[in-house]
């Protein structure tokens, strides 16, 4: 009898030990890089559904399995398969019993240091393929040269994008077009807004009332499902670009209104809609550090990162 409760004593001892390692891991996660589980080739080729709702973008693929694919328990990558990794470890089904998304979160923060097994066929993940580092590698020359030339290209105005962006995206407009004016004067407002851990972000207070004379024009905007004329036509571009950005930085919104028609210029499901005091886009400061907002826009070109401030 005394061995039983002495077994049953280290046992729960074990549990409550992988519990805290867990809740310390549930803290780290929240601003967890899930990039590292990420291929969107591997992700698109497996999931034909996605594939289908997001194409071959990259930022759109990353974003759907942000928010979704992981709570649907998909891999995003040949190094995590979630239904092995809780079959080969009973410590952490008997932990996390059938919430989905700590099994991820584990992995990240203690997993992969470890040396646990996450494959789905047990073989401990060797990375990319020799091909895939080639194309990779050349992404990612293709990707330094492209940013030397913007680089060289952008007045000392145009918004820096630091290392420690966390989620950003860009999406284009036409530069002739009067809501090219609003998409310029919204994107300013919003531009080098600083959030404390807690902070809460309104995007309708912080570009201001859409008024003449906060300088917004008249341009096409949609209202009731049809394309009509209005003050401050194509913020609602910017607004999309940020949530768009939010999503690839795994930050959720408190407040999001999808438009009532199409849009082009994002992938369905990314776009957030503005309406006078009605409808906004908020979103709170979830992480443990000071997050801001760059936006810049130039040339037909949107650009919007969420970053930590250093």
């Amino acid at each position: 009898m005394r061995g039983n409760k002495f077994v049953t004593g280290i046992l729960t001892i074990l549990f409550f030990t992988v519990l805290a390692n867990y809740n310390t891991a549930s803290v780290q996660a929240a601003s967890a890089d899930y990039r590292t589980l990420f291929n969107a080739d591997y992700y698109y080729r497996t999931y034909s559904d996605v594939a289908s709702a997001c194409g071959k973008d990259e930022t759109a693929l990353y974003a759907h399995f942000v928010r979704y694919g992981m709570s649907e328990g998909r891999s995003g990558s040949g190094e995590f398969d979630l239904d092995a990794y809780r079959a080969r470890y009973s410590d952490l089904e008997e932990a996390f019993g059938d919430s989905v998304v700590p099994y991820y979160n584990h992995y990240l923060s203690y997993g992969r240091s470890e040396g646990r097994i996450a494959t789905k066929d047990g073989v401990p993940f060797s990375g990319l393929t020799k091909k895939q580092k080639t194309e990779d590698a050349a992404k990612t020359a293709k990707a330094d040269a492209d940013a030397t030339k913007q680089d060289n290209e952008a007045s000392a105005e145009s918004a820096a994008i630091p290392a420690s962006v966390i989620g950003s995206y860009t999406t284009y407009y036409e530069e002739s077009e009067s809501r090219a004016t609003n998409i310029k004067v919204a994107a300013q407002r919003i531009n080098g807004v600083v959030l404390q851990p807690g902070g809460t972000f309104s995007f309708s207070a912080t570009i201001l009332p859409r008024t003449a004379a906060n300088g917004y024009v008249s341009a096409p905007v949609i209202i009731n499902k049809t394309m009509s004329q209005g003050i401050g036509g194509g913020i609602c571009q910017v607004s999309s670009t940020l949530y768009a950005a939010m999503l690839t930085a795994g930050l959720p919104a408190t407040e999001r209104h999808p438009h009532s028609l199409a849009i082009s210029y994002l992938p369905a499901g990314m776009d957030a809609t503005i309406s006078g005091t009605s409808k906004d886009l908020k979103f709170k400061n979830i992480y443990e550090k000071p997050l801001k907002i760059i936006a810049n826009a130039k040339d037909g070109k949107l650009e919007i990162a969420l970053a930590f401030q250093e």
